[in-house]
């Protein structure tokens, strides 16, 4: 089921250094803190564009089986959806299911992003 996440913009260092103190035991995760994390404005506009909100609309209800599939119902060619589908994993967007015979079912794990941002940086 999806469920609601908050998002965050910090450099690659900024999410460096706190990855290394979770690590190290020195910092965990506050309530309240966001779940996905971005480098910029500009990824984050680029992740969630209108294509790609799209395309998570049409896998959260059709739920394609396989890429194939999912790319006769966008129109979209394998490789660019495999592309944004990998992104979208690694932003904890969708969860990419492996199936028979190799065959990849994209999951859409998050339906709402509510977003903190501090404009004066």
């Amino acid at each position: 089921m999806a469920e609601k996440f908050t998002i965050g913009i910090a450099s690659h260092g900024e999410l460096r250094e706190r990855a290394l103190q979770i690590a190290r035991g020195e910092r965990r995760r506050q309530r309240g803190e966001p779940n996905i994390w971005f480098t910029s404005l500009a990824s984050l506009a680029r992740v969630l564009s209108e294509p790609n909100r799209q395309l998570l609309k049409i896998i959260d209800e059709r739920h394609p089986t396989s890429l194939a599939e999912l790319e006769a119902l966008t129109g979209r060619r394998a490789s660019n959806l495999s592309r944004t589908l990998k992104t979208m994993s690694r932003c904890g967007l969708v969860r990419l299911v492996h199936g028979k015979r190799g065959s990849v079912a994209p999951e859409v794990l998050v339906r709402e992003l509510r977003m903190n941002l501090s404009i004066i940086v």
